[in-house]
């Protein structure tokens, strides 16, 4: 079996999830209008404990399937990706796991790993969008899974980021001679913040560097003009940088679409989501529904 082989075999594994119960927490219905409102309010902070708890999962069913001797599934944490083949298969390939809460619509999880890690395209990304089996009550299940190429998103990523000088996207420097704890994996994103003055000497800059200078490039020659910019200009780190909602990778949007539009208790989740942010009286309503 190849790297390209078992990635394969176990995005499609991760893919048969969908429909699956995660028997490891049980939100109890609520007793009473008032608190099954506030419950609908807050059930998205528990998407964090799902997420870690999903990234088990994913380890635990593809340890379920026999890999011929080359290796097995492990969790990494912290580390990337959050499940990793390990064993003789060279490079190992690898699944990051993003979990989703779609009540809250946007899918809050970054994605800032430099595409540099993706050169043999040996890494998927999994979206795994989950609600309690009762909208707001019962066991987490997971109601959609979309799986794609790390390499592909890093690359919609730093498209629809990289706009010099205005927007720039930065790579991290060469620190593979650190330890592991120290090395740094992850680009950043910069927000012009000078004058307009400013901004059309910046344009000047970037225009002598010549044909094609807006579209971004991770080489070493391409990352300098960028610092030089950072350099000479005031910028601004972006902190909502590579939140996946943003990126506007096309696959992963038609999977957004897919899942506000499945349906749910006679209504869409995304109809839900719209109710749960309306006003108490409305709320009430819902609630009533379906408790």
């Amino acid at each position: 079996m190849t790297y390209k082989d078992i990635l394969k075999k176990a995005s499609e594994e991760v893919a048969k999830m969908k429909g699956h119960n995660l028997d490891v927490l049980d939100i109890k219905k609520p007793h009473n209008v008032e608190y099954a409102r506030h419950l609908a309010k807050v059930i998205s902070k528990i998407s964090p404990l799902l997420g870690n708890m999903i990234e088990f999962s994913v380890v635990e069913e593809l340890n379920k399937v026999k890999w011929g001797g080359f290796g097995q599934w492990i969790r990494q944490d912290p580390g990337f990706p959050d499940a990793l083949f390990r064993g003789s298969i060279k490079p190992a390939p690898g699944i990051e796991v993003k979990a989703w809460f779609p009540l809250a619509t946007e899918i809050t999880a970054r994605f800032k790993d430099s595409i540099l890690h993706f050169e043999k395209d040996q890494t998927n990304v999994a979206v795994m969008a989950w609600l309690p089996e009762f909208l707001i009550y019962g066991k987490p299940k997971i109601i959609d899974v979309w799986i794609g190429s790390a390499k592909s998103l890093a690359l919609a990523r730093d498209k629809h980021y990289h706009r010099p000088p205005d927007y720039l996207v930065l790579e991290p420097e060469d620190t593979s001679a650190r330890t592991a704890n120290l090395q740094q994996t992850n680009t950043n994103g910069y927000k012009f913040q000078g004058t307009p003055i400013q901004f059309k000497k910046a344009e000047t800059e970037v225009k002598s560097w010549g044909k094609n200078e807006a579209e971004f490039q991770p080489t070493v020659e391409y990352q300098q003009k960028v610092k030089s910019l950072l350099g000479r200009y005031p910028y601004r780190l972006d902190t909502n940088f590579a939140k996946i909602d943003r990126i506007e990778h096309d696959d992963l949007e038609r999977f957004k679409a897919r899942v506000l539009h499945t349906k749910v208790d006679g209504k869409t989740i995304g109809e839900w989501a719209r109710v749960i942010t309306s006003d108490d009286s409305v709320i009430e309503q819902m609630i009533a529904e379906i408790i």
